[in-house]
């Protein structure tokens, strides 16, 4: 397949998706396939917290809507236009797919596809079917994808080059198992917001968002907070008050009262509102319904502890303080050009 046929394919589906964007589902009877695929990804939708717990109608749809909003032709032509494909020649590229949150494997079958290679693919158990489903569609706006993409439950097999996604300890046994492969192996990574006290109303409230959005499960979530020395939390807590209902969720609420619990047993101190707890701690991985903060007297301190961290860091969330940060509320809406861990995914994939 030429490469602009298969961002022809990506553009359609992005029209497809671009139906169930919100609560209210708009059925749009000039995309192709329509009739055959509408009412059975509703239908999926309707089951994917069954799936996953914690995929709920809200979340999902979510994700969706933010690969609809990316595949366009405008942002395609964009993220593709930097990059010479002339050298590709096609391989077959292994992905191993995490779960944590609807579709987060989906970039890297893109970026196998829109290089011009085949793909292999290991999907989480967690989310399986929605992956599946957009593979799906594009084999039926043209059946030679039926040859480019190929879903596997057990070992991977017969592949040149690998894609894993996982923990600190599967990124082990991937480094190993895989070592004599080119590969993107991909670890734990965490995501950290600046605060200065200067922040609007807004801004803090668009923070609640990079911090709730998708219970915080996603590396793009933040998980950690840097505050000045005496900073007053109040405006925080009143901003995250907007967030209150996530606690009416059965599996949000237990891990709140657990890691909650076990803070207490082992005498932290904490500040709680009753479905977030705040923790001072130096780490930057906090647990489920908990973010960590840390006090700073020097701006410059953070931003060269980050550096040195770099790459235990997915994004940082700030006012322009640091090169390269993200704006507040927009930690879970990355651009196609956005690579996780930092590491170029397209130029990897037309270097083999």
């Amino acid at each position: 397949m030429l490469q602009n046929e298969i961002k022809e394919c990506f553009i359609e589906l992005g029209h497809f998706l671009d139906q169930f964007t919100h609560d209210e589902y708009v059925k749009n009877e000039t995309v192709k396939n329509n009739a055959l695929f509408h009412d059975d990804f509703i239908q999926l939708i309707g089951l994917s917290q069954s799936h996953n717990g914690w995929f709920t109608k809200d979340n999902v749809c979510f994700s969706i809507a933010s690969w609809a909003n990316a595949l366009t032709k405008k942002n395609l032509d964009h993220w593709i236009s930097s990059y010479d494909f002339s050298s590709v020649t096609t391989k077959n590229i292994g992905l191993i797919l995490a779960g944590n949150i609807p579709l987060v494997g989906f970039h890297d079958l893109l970026s196998v596809l829109i290089t011009g290679h085949n793909v292999i693919v290991k999907t989480s158990s967690s989310d399986q079917y929605l992956i599946q489903f957009l593979a799906k569609y594009l084999t039926s706006l043209d059946n030679r994808f039926q040859e480019k993409i190929i879903f596997v439950e057990g070992k991977l097999e017969n592949f040149d080059a690998v894609i894993a996604t996982g923990s600190n300890n599967t990124a082990r046994y991937f480094e190993f198992y895989f070592k004599d492969k080119p590969n993107i192996i991909r670890k734990n990574r965490n995501s950290v917001a600046i605060l200065t006290g200067d922040e609007t109303q807004e801004e803090l409230v668009n923070l609640g968002e990079d911090i709730f959005r998708y219970f915080g499960l996603g590396c793009r979530n933040v998980s950690k907070i840097f505050v000045p020395k005496d900073y007053n939390f109040d405006a925080f807590f009143n901003a995250m008050f907007n967030y209150q209902e996530i606690i009416k969720y059965d599996k949000y609420a237990n891990n709140y009262d657990y890691n909650k619990a076990v803070y207490l047993m082992s005498n932290y101190k904490l500040l709680d509102n009753g479905f977030l707890t705040l923790k001072e701690d130096e780490n930057y991985a906090s647990p489920i319904s908990s973010v960590f903060y840390e006090y700073y007297e020097n701006k410059n301190e953070v931003i060269q502890k980050l550096q040195n961290d770099v790459d235990r860091i997915q994004c940082i969330v700030s006012k322009n303080h640091i090169k390269n940060s993200i704006k507040f509320g927009q930690t879970q809406k990355p651009n196609l050009w956005d690579y996780a861990d930092n590491i170029d995914t397209i130029e990897f994939l037309i270097s083999l």
